[in-house]
């Protein structure tokens, strides 16, 4: 059997399909995908890239690997990453009694393989990481709820003011949006959604990691709403604060 036909073989087994189900999702008649098992005809290369995306797989590897047998492919790192849960990723989960670990053993694989994972249905394909925040900086996402984010590689591809969970030397793990300066590169300032939590400014080179909020998953009887006499305290509080500048400017 060529290699490519015993790995489509295997692969729909590995998911639990019939020849029916997978020629439904290839695209094809059931009778094709029989073919293609037994060897009875080559897989053309348009229903090779279509399982290649199904599995997040290459041609290089249904061309030239074994899947069934190989231990140490590429293949088997990307399924221990995604589970081969329907293309999701598994989202790791960092609660706030790990914080403290998770500052030390963020770039250890064995520490991120011991946390809690979940998946859910709108997020494949990408590095995402889970982190639960406490405190009301961020008000009206409540304390408790959890952050899914996505790794930020790049800051200069991040906009500005996303909200993110940035993990730093200096501040620890703090869900915040990042406001970046058009000055001075190397600083960055974190503002709070909740206006009484004053901005503050910390050096990107202490900043481990950064995830961009892609999600908030929150309990239906904790979320907040601001009621009038809140917001009427906040605004009050901003013409103080802009006062006591105008003041100490013009002086």
């Amino acid at each position: 059997m060529s290699i490519a036909s015993k790995n489509m073989k295997y692969l729909r087994k590995l998911r639990g399909w019939t020849q029916e189900e997978f020629a439904t999702k290839l695209g094809i008649k059931r009778s094709l995908v029989g073919a293609y098992e037994e060897e009875r005809a080559e897989p053309r290369i348009d229903v090779l890239e279509i399982l290649c995306d199904i599995f997040k797989l290459t041609l290089d590897d249904l061309l030239r690997s074994d899947l069934s047998e190989s231990k140490g492919s590429n293949y088997l790192s990307k399924r221990r990453a995604m589970k081969l849960s329907g293309g999701r990723s598994e989202i790791p989960f960092v609660p706030m009694k790990a914080a403290a670990g998770y500052l030390a053993g963020y770039g250890d694989p064995e520490f991120i393989d011991e946390l809690n994972t979940f998946t859910l249905p709108m997020m494949s394909g990408g590095n995402y990481r889970a982190f639960e925040i406490v405190g009301d900086s961020m008000l009206p996402t409540p304390s408790g709820s959890v952050i899914v984010g996505e790794k930020v590689d790049d800051l200069e591809h991040l906009k500005n003011n996303a909200a993110c969970i940035v993990i730093s030397r200096t501040e620890g793990i703090v869900y915040k949006r990042v406001a970046k300066n058009t000055r001075t590169k190397n600083k960055l300032t974190l503002v709070s959604d909740n206006p009484v939590f004053q901005p503050y400014t910390i050096s990107s080179e202490d900043v481990l990691e950064m995830w961009e909020a892609q999600v908030v998953i929150s309990k239906t009887n904790t979320l907040q709403r601001w009621n009038v006499n809140q917001l009427a305290n906040i605004v009050t509080d901003l013409q103080q604060q802009v006062s006591t500048l105008k003041k100490k400017v013009s002086n």
